[in-house]
């Protein structure tokens, strides 16, 4: 059986049955190639599955593309990325977590304390304090997940230490 390989083909009115010409031809080779890059089948077939599934929503657009099938592969790809950084962060924590004596941690009283200031913190310093501390993101990062500037967001973060270190001294 001839199949057509949408990549090297450029026509404007791509249907669903392209779409299934695309997905039967392209599904397993893609596969392969993340399974090789990852390491790990079951994680490549959910990402492909989901970049395949992202086009098919979008596919009267796509199909229009010069390459739909490596706008495709291109979203498998970045799907992988998020998965592996989402592993590394959730790896890194626990291990940061399971490397802290138990004696440094803080008093129950304590924490509920720090929770409770931190809580009637203003939004945006919360949200950055939680975000630089707790995620452990960067100024950069923290700044493009609050779509703030960085300058805005080490304003916040001052502010925010600020405030609880004034909070903290009254605690009794």
């Amino acid at each position: 059986m001839q199949t057509t390989d949408l990549s090297s083909v450029s026509h404007p009115s791509y249907g669903v049955a392209d779409f299934e010409i695309a997905f039967r031809d392209h599904f397993e080779p893609m596969v392969r190639a993340l399974t090789v890059a990852g390491g790990n089948r079951e994680v490549a077939q959910d990402c492909v599955q989901d970049a395949f599934s992202r086009a098919y929503v979008r596919w009267r657009r796509i199909s229009r593309y010069d390459d739909p099938v490596g706008w495709v592969r291109h979203v498998a790809i970045n799907r992988m990325r998020d998965h592996y950084r989402r592993e590394t962060r959730k790896r890194r924590a626990t291990e940061k977590l399971a490397a802290r004596p138990e004696e440094q941690m803080p008093e129950p009283a304590t924490e509920e304390g720090l929770w409770a200031l931190v809580a009637r913190l203003p939004d945006q310093q919360r949200i950055a304090a939680s975000l630089f501390y707790v995620e452990q993101l960067s100024v950069r990062e923290t700044a493009v997940a609050m779509e703030l500037s960085e300058g805005a967001v080490k304003y916040h973060l001052h502010a925010a230490r600020t405030k609880l270190r004034q909070e903290w001294r009254q605690v009794p």
